[in-house]
């Protein structure tokens, strides 16, 4: 399983749209800067975060954009829906199967998708937000195994 690109991008600007939380406002423009994504991708994502309740945006004199909820109330699983709709895993959940005649698959998925969506749900904004040590990098690039994981189920 893989995000699109557009759900990627999403928690990339929800992750900078955090590192503002408690400070001032910010704009589209400012998180494109911040993240090296096209303003118009952003400008997008930020229509569809707002829409979604993840993103206030104040508009008038010291207006901008802000995190509706703190940071930690705010999930992976959240951000992911808001750009890609509901997840699941196997299109055949919303009636494009073409072995929908007799397939003995089909009543397991929403058991594997509400598993999935637990384990999104379990990773919040903040601990996507948070810096990544460079020494947890290079042990993940070695393929080491983090043996410790904070309350998010975050490695440490």
């Amino acid at each position: 399983m893989r995000l699109s690109n557009l759900a990627d991008y999403a928690v990339v600007t929800m992750s900078a749209a955090a590192r503002h939380c408690g400070g001032s406002r910010t704009s589209a423009g400012e998180l494109a800067a911040e993240t090296g994504l096209p303003a118009p991708t952003v400008q997008k994502l930020v229509t569809r975060l707002v829409s979604a309740g993840l993103l206030r945006s104040v508009r008038g004199a010291g207006g901008g954009l802000q995190l509706a909820r703190p940071a930690a109330a705010i999930t992976l699983a959240e951000i992911v829906e808001a750009v890609e709709g509901p997840i699941a895993l196997a299109a055949c959940i919303e009636g494009e199967c073409a072995m929908d005649h007799d397939c003995r698959v089909r009543p397991h998925w929403p058991v594997v998708n509400r598993a999935l969506r637990g384990a999104l749900a379990g990773v919040s904004l903040t601990s996507l937000s948070a810096p990544f040590a460079s020494s947890e990098v290079e042990r993940q690039s070695r393929g080491g195994v983090s043996t410790s994981l904070d309350t998010n189920g975050v490695p440490v």
